[in-house]
């Protein structure tokens, strides 16, 4: 038992939480989450989530009232960790926006349509992990890719009659590579800052581990395949004739890429995609566009301009007849992002509450005595990285927290600050994509539409990075030591 001395804080009069205590907040979110899924099935997270994300923020605004935590102070926690999230709130806004224009345009179509035209069943998702990976290597973002070139494939999928679990797989494989291995990524970057160590020796480091298991996934997906006789034949045909598959359509995307390039950052980027996409609808679909306004007495000029703002806002609606075809166009709006947003808040909400708290030191202290020998602590980082994904449901807070925590531990070992930057990035980036709750987990089902639960067997590079690097560990591979013990 820990003394009265030991638990206080030296400012204000709050207590460190027992292990005990401690463990009560989590214990409740496992349960509540457990129970939503039993209940709602993939339906839990438009709502039960949240509820239960809730219940358990108020079993840790309870436990921190016992250890002397005043409203006060876990409220501002939480309003500042809600605050940490509201870019990533306003990108998926603009993926929404970017969803609705890119069906009204018909850029969804021409990329479905040269997707059919290039893309075989039998080597499919093996192709969809390299175009990801490049395109992400590109431009440094994941979220980028997945509401943009995966969107398309998601398409050209669901026309080839392919698994949309398995495709949103290997985009999320080839996506999240190219976002950890490129320098222009914020995650890449934060890895490093969060580990003190230098920005391309990180990378470099972290190719070390990546590229093996890009080319494990690459197996996984190349084994899969899909063999068929699928025949797109018919389908491109009615394509080409209802819609420009030429370079017009083409012109959001290269707009996107080339904002990416030029570093704009990803709320502006994808927002000019959108925009793009409005202009293109209105050159080449402007009766879709009047369509989708449904206002004849409105002058045509405004007509226009009303059916693309409700793309914008609430989706595209397509009415072509053809199931399938209104099934990939019927889509998008920032209206569609709003669920996803209130799982996002509430995380957000309960993770800054038990940082607050204290929760989640006391939870890592075990952790960080245990990590004795090199592979135990590259594990703890892992491991500290699993749980801070889980219950703060923030990428960000997940990369900083074990890449501060552990320094001094990496510190004392004599082991280089990339080696702790690599154990992070392999780890803390990757993982968040797999909970259904995070930011990032949250985002990539909403943008792909498959449940986090669905696609987590399949994204093969997320789930294999952080034990390719725990093998590293234990093997001794690639440990990069520092001629002498670094002072703090």
């Amino acid at each position: 038992m820990n003394t009265a001395n030991e638990r206080t804080r030296s400012t204000g009069g709050a207590q460190r939480p027992e292990l005990g205590w401690a463990l009560v907040p989590i214990i409740t979110l496992i349960v509540l989450l457990a129970l939503a899924y039993f209940l709602f099935g993939d339906e839990a997270a438009k709502g039960p989530n949240q509820i239960a994300l809730t219940m358990a923020a108020i079993v840790a605004i309870l436990v921190g009232f016992r250890h002397r935590v005043s409203m006060d102070e876990m409220r501002a926690a939480a309003l500042e960790s809600v605050g940490t999230g509201l870019p990533a709130l306003f990108i998926l806004l603009a993926v929404g926006a970017l969803i609705g224009t890119w069906a009204m345009s018909g850029t969804l179509v021409a990329m479905v349509y040269w997707g059919l035209q290039l893309l075989s069943p039998n080597y499919f998702y093996f192709t969809v992990v390299l175009i990801c990976a490049a395109v992400a290597l590109c431009i440094g973002s994941s979220w980028t890719v997945a509401g943009t070139i995966g969107i398309g494939l998601m398409g050209v999928a669901l026309q080839m009659g392919l698994s949309p679990a398995v495709t949103a797989g290997a985009v999320l494989s080839g996506a999240y590579f190219g976002d950890k291995s490129s320098p222009l990524s914020d995650a890449t970057n934060l890895a490093s800052a969060a580990a003190g160590a230098e920005l391309y020796r990180h990378i470099l480091e972290t190719l070390w581990t990546s590229v093996p298991t890009l080319l494990l996934s690459l197996g996984f997906f190349f084994m899969l395949g899909s063999p068929g006789d699928f025949d797109a034949s018919s389908l491109t045909e009615m394509l080409a004739a209802d819609f420009d598959t030429g370079f017009v359509p083409f012109i959001p995307l290269i707009v996107v890429l080339g904002l990416a390039l030029l570093k704009l950052s990803p709320f502006l980027t994808i927002m000019g995609g959108a925009i793009a996409g409005a202009l293109v609808a209105v050159t080449l679909n402007p009766g879709n566009v009047i369509l989708a306004a449904n206002d004849p007495d409105l002058a045509y000029p405004l007509a226009l301009l009303k059916g693309v703002w409700k793309a914008m806002a609430s989706g595209n609606v397509s009415q072509t007849g053809a199931a399938a075809l209104d099934q990939l166009l019927s889509r998008g709006g920032m209206e569609s992002m709003l669920i996803t947003i209130w799982l996002i808040l509430s995380a957000l909400a309960f993770g800054g509450i038990i940082e607050k708290v204290g929760i989640l030191d006391r939870l890592l202290e075990p952790v960080l005595r245990a990590a004795r020998t090199t592979g135990r602590l590259i594990a703890s980082v892992v491991a500290a990285s699993l749980g801070a994904n889980l219950l703060v449901g923030d990428q960000y807070i997940a990369i900083v927290m074990p890449g501060k925590m552990f320094q001094s531990a990496f510190r004392a070992k004599r082991l280089a600050p990339e080696v702790l930057s690599r154990a992070v990035g392999d780890s803390a980036t990757v993982i968040s994509a797999l909970v259904p709750w995070n930011s990032c987990g949250a985002y990539m089902a909403a943008t792909l539409g498959v449940a986090t639960v669905n696609y987590l067997p399949f994204a093969a590079f997320n789930l294999l990075n952080p034990i390719i690097t725990m093998v590293f560990g234990f093997m001794g591979w690639r440990m990069i030591r520092t001629p002498e013990p670094r002072t703090a």
